[in-house]
């Protein structure tokens, strides 16, 4: 696997993170359990963003400042804007379910900031695994691709249908396993996982929303990580791009939390994502799309979708 970054961009994507998971958890811990309010949300998806952006800004000097090629800046820097985009658009899919969980289990709005917290960290390292190995894959296996681009399509083919559709938690195969590996209480205890009843240690309802929410974020990851494979080959990007737009899942859920159903046609929006970009990779071969015309669809869909959504939103 060959990436651009140098070693010290490395390093200070690491820190970073680390220092983020740092504020998450011990400063903001502090509060305890308390409900985000949508200004709350708000002010951190912006500082998401913009953090987001200024890393975007040290790509593009460091791959300048290594090649001195302003050019492969340039490539490099819309790469990770793109597959950002990709993966935070996605993101919205996945809230979208993880909102369905917490009414299921009629999750205490304090305790919903924990239950993401710790989703957060479980998304990272399993993403980060799952990045480097597809990485090596793609590098190892180039036919991979295709695969890659043809359950993306599937995958886009199958959300334009259900899109629209109500669903149903009581069906999902992962909530079926936790219920037979998992003896669950009736009640919440606070933030804790883990009660005694009658003597026995069983879990709280709070352990199988996280180990749920988890579940969810790594089936949506194979969605969204092949899709952005298709626009950069690089795993630095790949990882960078997926990881900052996780870090500020959090935030985008209480934002949207307020707002979902001005969101109801997001869905077809995103299919269309899936089958382009899986289009895109059945395509490698033949023509390679620029990364510049895959940025401008992908923003172009967005911006219909949500535009055509605010204007048919029900009344509420």
């Amino acid at each position: 696997m060959e990436t651009i970054a140098p070693l010290w961009l490395w390093m200070a994507f690491a820190g970073f993170v680390l220092a983020s998971l740092f504020v998450d958890f011990v400063v903001l811990s502090k509060q305890g359990a308390h409900v985000v309010g949508v200004r709350e949300a708000l002010k951190w998806s912006l500082v998401w963003v913009v953090l987001s952006f200024l890393f975007n800004g040290l790509l593009w000097w460091a791959v300048k400042d290594s090649t001195g090629s302003v050019a492969l800046a340039n490539e490099k820097s819309l790469e990770f804007l793109t597959g950002y985009l990709i993966e935070k658009s996605l993101a919205v899919d996945n809230i979208f379910v993880f909102l369905l969980i917490f009414s299921y289990f009629a999750v205490p709005p304090a305790f919903q900031k924990r239950v993401l917290m710790i989703g957060i960290i479980g998304a990272i390292v399993l993403r980060t695994v799952m990045i480097l190995v597809g990485g090596w894959l793609l590098a190892q296996f180039h036919w991979i691709l295709y695969l890659f681009g043809s359950f993306l399509i599937l995958t886009g083919i199958k959300m334009w249908w259900a899109a629209g559709k109500e669903s149903d938690l009581e069906d999902n195969p992962a909530l079926k396993l936790l219920r037979k590996l998992l003896p669950v209480s009736q009640h919440y205890e606070g933030e804790k996982f883990w009660t005694f009843e009658n003597g026995k240690k069983i879990a709280t309802p709070l352990l199988m929303v996280v180990a749920l929410v988890g579940l969810t974020d790594v089936i949506f990851a194979v969605d969204s990580i092949p899709a952005i494979f298709a626009i950069t080959k690089d795993p630095f990007i790949v990882l960078t791009s997926n990881v900052f737009a996780i870090l500020g899942l959090r935030a985008m859920f209480f934002l949207l939390q307020a707002a979902a159903s001005r969101f109801h046609l997001l869905n077809y929006g995103l299919a269309l994502i899936l089958v382009f970009i899986g289009s895109k990779m059945m395509l490698i071969d033949i023509y390679k799309i620029p990364v510049a015309v895959s940025l401008a669809v992908v923003l172009g869909i967005l911006a219909i979708t949500m535009i055509w959504s605010a204007k048919t939103a029900p009344n509420t």
